[in-house]
C-alpha cells in the first residue's frame, strides 16, 4: 500500500509517518519505480504499535526501546514494568495538578459578580500574580 493508504488505515497523518521513518521507528520503506513509498502489513502493525504507545504517553525514545525489545526480546522485561510505573506516577502528578487548577478556576469564577466591567473579580484576581496559589504551586514544581 502507498503512504496515503497506510495513513487512512491507521488514522495517522502522512507527515507523522514520514517523521517516524526519519526517527528510525519505522523502517525505510521499499519504493516503486515512480519512487512512491510502499508499505506492507508489518509496517502497518508497527505503526499501530507506535501510535498505541503514543496514546499512552510514551516518548519516542521509550518507544524506540520498546520496539527494539519487541523485535529481539532478550533478558528480562522488568524495565518495562518500571517504565509503566514511571508513567503512572507522572499521570498521578498531572491529575493532582489539574485538580488544583480546577479548584483555583472555581475560586476565580466565584470572584465575578458579572455586574461592572471595572470591578470584575476575575480580572482583578488574574492581575494579582503574586498571591495566586496555583501560580505559586506551579513555580515550586517548575524550579524543583
Amino acid at each position: 500500500m502507498k503512504i496515503g493508504e497506510l495513513a487512512e488505515k491507521t488514522g495517522c497523518r502522512i507527515v507523522t509517518i514520514r517523521y517516524y521513518e526519519k526517527e528510525g521507528l519505522l523502517a525505510e520503506p521499499e519504493r516503486t519505480e515512480g519512487n512512491y513509498r510502499i508499505y506492507g502489513k508489518k509496517d502497518q502493525e508497527r505503526l499501530e504499535f507506535i501510535m498505541h504507545c503514543r496514546r499512552h504517553g510514551m516518548k519516542l525514545s521509550e518507544i524506540r526501546e520498546l520496539l527494539a525489545f519487541k523485535d529481539t526480546p532478550q533478558g528480562s522485561c522488568d524495565w518495562i514494568d518500571a517504565l509503566i510505573e514511571k508513567h503512572i506516577d507522572e499521570v498521578s502528578a498531572q491529575i493532582d495538578s489539574l485538580t488544583r487548577l480546577k479548584k483555583q478556576l472555581t475560586r476565580l469564577l466565584r470572584q465575578c459578580s458579572g455586574v461592572k466591567k471595572e470591578e470584575c473579580g476575575i480580572i482583578k484576581s488574574l492581575s494579582d500574580v503574586e498571591h495566586c496559589p496555583h501560580c505559586e504551586d506551579f513555580r515550586c514544581r517548575s524550579s524543583g
